[in-house]
């Protein structure tokens, strides 16, 4: 059972990514985790107001089924699965981070200087709580997908717009943790 308290190597999860991929390409569907927020729109009725959410939403049951996968997954993995949360961190690293105030750097892998509960019930938390799911949810619905759903799917099937997202999600990612990020924090 150790086998499951550790990362597994790339070229495990790889080819498992791959073999999913292949077989989604091979039924004719595509993954991606954003769309299943229109799918619960419309499971809710949100067709009768709006023509975005009047599609045949039962097609899409399957990609339900591994978003409660992905929660259920994460909630067992987090409490039954997760015993060594230390993360292994180059040194040099850790000095930096904690300089900057993050004391357990590399204790776990998030840190209680930004995920406390005392942190996240500030106004500011909230506030850039609600500004980012704002910008993210804009930001999926713009892009037509979610990142996992243009790095993994996309880029599977050859898509340039999916490139197009893709390093434009790098760029935004660069752009947040080092223009942006120290601003905020």
């Amino acid at each position: 059972m150790n086998w499951l308290y550790e990362p597994w190597p790339w070229y495990v999860s790889g080819p498992l990514i791959t073999l999913v991929m292949f077989l989604l390409l091979m039924m004719g569907k595509k993954f991606g985790v954003s769309s299943n927020l229109r799918t619960m729109c419309t499971i809710c009725g949100a067709g009768k107001t709006a023509d975005f959410f009047r599609f045949d939403w039962k097609s899409q049951r399957w990609n339900l089924v591994v978003v409660f996968g992905i929660i259920i997954g994460g909630f067992i993995a987090e409490n039954y699965l997760s015993f060594d949360t230390k993360v292994n961190l180059n040194a040099n690293v850790v000095k930096d981070l904690q300089a900057k105030g993050f004391a357990d750097a590399g204790e776990s892998y998030i840190p209680s200087r930004l995920f406390s509960d005392q942190i996240m019930m500030t106004p500011k938390a909230i506030i850039i709580l609600v500004i980012g799911g704002i910008l993210v949810g804009f930001g999926a619905r713009y892009a037509g997908g979610c990142t996992s759903g243009h790095a993994i799917s996309g880029l599977s099937n050859l898509q340039i717009p999916s490139l197009i997202a893709v390093v434009g999600f790098f760029i935004g990612g660069l752009v947040m943790i080092h223009l942006i990020f120290p601003l905020l924090f």
